[in-house]
């Protein structure tokens, strides 16, 4: 048998399988609802192939090295078919921490077995639940969030409803690991989504050297929170907390640093004698609180100053209720509002003229977060700093990881 006319076959069929699995993906998107205000997309093959390339390049990881992971089975055999695209989304005008995504199931039971391995608590009705992790077995699909209160609806929306919108990645993604899209009426902003080594970057822009002075700057201060925003960036920040910023209020622009420090605090309690007296008890505790100030620029304090009491941001004792981090003192200034924390005070860093808000990791913070799990905690001291730029109508967000032994793809 000539063996050419077997070789040629093989080859055909070994590039058309490799084609299929490695390159070619389904760009229908039919799991984004229609009053989806912002999307989220992974290339799941894109991210395959850059963990299987970071693999190969680090044996330790190897199956059978020191790092072995004991569980990288399981999630194998959980019973999800992966998508080429997972699809996350935000419902428009609901909470911001309300995030959810649909996936399809190849056996629904595997999968229901796979979560009680897991140890998902069974809230009935196909409902499970661990920690901030809700997820809803209907049929062949699986509806995971951050959250469980659109769960219904989007039961009947997406899983129940033959007439759903069929979206095309193309209009969210280009070529890139991940997107994050905002979606207004016809209009959708894209920006890029890249992993590296040690770093995620998010950007609407092709060229990061945009901002590599406001960086550079950065670099040579060490405090925990740097903030500069214009009117624009205010008011669209004001709207992740539920703080709308309206035009009346004359706010043009923000100014802002904060550190983080360790008090003591006492906590008066009080317990009884074996006389029944009530006896005075004081227990003093370590809680991590910041101090800061900042610096409101308006170009009419008077008006700031009643807009903030129309909305009751300003208490009796002339503290900003807008900020939970109590106590602090407001006062009015002729170019504007100062609101800065009482105890240790802190000097404003240098103005930049740029708008950004730099964010750097500190040990007290992430050790005073006690509803984190240890995993939690863990990727959370692994972080550098997180940047935030605008110049324009370009936007860049920055998440910087500390340097280590494996890339960043590898670690978490």
């Amino acid at each position: 048998m000539n063996k050419k006319r077997i070789i040629v076959p093989l080859l055909l069929l070994l590039i058309t399988v490799v084609y299929f699995v490695v390159f070619h993906k389904n760009k229908n998107l039919r799991y984004i609802p229609q009053n989806a205000d912002v999307v989220v997309l992974i290339d799941t093959k894109k991210l395959t192939e850059q963990y299987l390339f970071s693999l190969a390049m680090h044996p330790s990881r190897w199956p059978g090295g020191k790092a072995k992971n004991k569980s990288s089975g399981s999630f194998k055999d959980s019973g999800i078919r992966i998508p080429d695209f997972l699809q996350i989304f935000h419902i428009k005008d609901t909470g911001f921490s309300e995030w959810y995504t649909i996936l399809e199931l190849k056996d629904s039971q595997r999968f229901i077995g796979f979560l009680k391995k897991q140890k998902f608590t069974d809230k009935g009705d196909n409902h499970f639940q661990k920690d901030q992790i809700f997820l809803m077995v209907e049929g062949n699909h699986c509806v995971a969030g951050i959250s469980d209160l659109a769960f219904e609806t989007i039961r009947k929306q997406m899983l129940h409803n033959s007439a759903n919108t069929v979206w095309n990645a193309d209009q969210f993604i280009q070529n890139t690991l991940g997107s994050i899209s905002f979606i207004s009426g016809q209009k959708i902003q894209n920006f890029s989504m890249t992993l590296n080594d040690d770093e995620i970057e998010i950007r609407n822009n092709s060229n990061p050297e945009i901002f590599d002075r406001i960086t550079s700057m950065l670099q040579k201060r060490n405090h925990f929170l740097e903030v500069e925003l214009d009117k624009e960036n205010i008011r669209n920040f004001s709207r992740f907390f539920n703080k709308s910023i309206a035009d009346s209020s004359r706010v043009i622009a923000l100014k802002g640093t904060a550190d983080l420090e360790q008090v003591n605090d006492t906590i008066i309690g009080y317990e009884y004698d074996d006389n029944f007296n009530e006896v005075e008890k004081k227990t003093i505790q370590k809680i991590t609180q910041p101090s800061y100030k900042m610096v409101i620029q308006s170009n009419d304090s008077g008006k700031t100053w009643e807009y903030f009491q129309s909305r009751k941001w300003i208490n009796d004792e002339n503290q900003f209720t807008a900020i939970p981090f109590q106590p602090n003192q407001i006062s009015k200034t002729d170019k504007g509002i100062v609101i800065q924390s009482t105890g240790k005070q802190v000097k404003l860093s240098p103005q930049l003229n740029e708008n950004y808000f730099l964010i750097r990791n500190n040990a007290l913070l992430y050790s005073s977060l006690k509803i984190l799990t240890s995993s939690e905690k863990k990727i959370i001291s692994d972080i550098d700093y997180v940047l935030y730029g605008n110049k324009a109508k370009d936007y860049w967000l920055k998440i910087k990881v500390k340097k280590g032994d494996l890339p960043l793809i590898l670690r978490w």
